[in-house]
């Protein structure tokens, strides 16, 4: 089955999809020039929260895609503009030097936060630091988180995400966590609507089947899953998400997109 003429659309998951930590995967540049070339737009959303937008393009850039940086929507961006929006925001971020610049206009605490801001900060986590949001949380602090994964693929294997930590904080504080990135609703409205298209002629293409494919059926879009990145046969099976279409690795995705015959 191939889906004809009414895609218009493509957001492509990153790290797992197009390439993994600095290596692309085989038949990436191709296809994302194929679907260019096919007048679709591609918008590239990442729950990546160890990089700025800046950081991110010059990062995919160098290995030789060619992404403008409009083209790339990302959980901290979703992160920073819901902040704007809120009366007094004072923070603790917990987030990497990187990423912390594009949040400097917000006034920050570490004890008296209202909003304390998740992201991935690999083995900086101590004991202290997460007594202090606990009870910044305890305290009526509102906790935003980038993402809820459960884990990623990296070069050297699969690592742990910062979903534990944030539903250990949840468990502990009796709050619940607002999540900016995938699979979040709010998160894919702004890509559609930056888009200018409807959920039925937008494709997401990701290697997370909660997260890129659960949470895009959630919201009217075709979930495409490739079995590259952090896929797992077995993962996927027990999972109650069935993809819309599966496919080897991104290379394929040009042929899934061929006009009915």
């Amino acid at each position: 089955m191939k889906l004809g003429s009414k895609i218009k659309g493509v957001m492509f998951d990153l790290d797992g999809v197009l390439y993994i930590g600095n290596t692309p995967i085989n038949g990436a540049f191709k296809a994302v020039e194929a679907i260019r070339e096919a007048g679709l737009q591609c918008r590239f959303v990442t729950n990546t929260s160890t990089l700025s937008i800046k950081t991110i393009q010059h990062k995919i850039n160098a290995m030789g895609f060619n992404l403008v940086q409009s083209e790339i929507i990302s959980a901290p961006q979703a992160a920073f503009n819901y902040l704007k929006q809120q009366p007094n925001p004072i923070c603790k971020l917990l987030l990497t030097q990187d990423v912390k610049r594009d949040f400097l206009a917000f006034p920050q605490s570490e004890t008296e936060a209202n909003y304390i801001v998740v992201g991935d900060i690999g083995s900086a986590w101590t004991y202290r630091m997460i007594n202090e949001v606990f009870n910044c949380l305890m305290n009526g602090a509102q906790l935003i988180a980038m993402h809820k994964n459960r884990f990623w693929q990296t070069e050297h294997g699969l690592n742990m995400d910062i979903g534990a930590f944030i539903t250990g904080l949840e468990y502990a504080s009796n709050t619940e966590a607002m999540i900016m990135g995938k699979p979040s609703a709010d998160f894919y409205h702004a890509v559609l609507d930056d888009m200018d298209l409807k959920p039925d002629e937008v494709l997401m293409i990701g290697d997370d089947i909660d997260s890129d494919i659960g949470g895009a059926q959630a919201t009217g879009i075709t979930g495409v899953l490739v079995r590259t990145g952090k896929y797992r046969e077995a993962y996927t099976q027990a999972s109650s998400i069935q993809p819309d279409f599966t496919i080897n690795s991104i290379m394929d995705l040009p042929g899934l997109l061929d006009p009915v015959d």
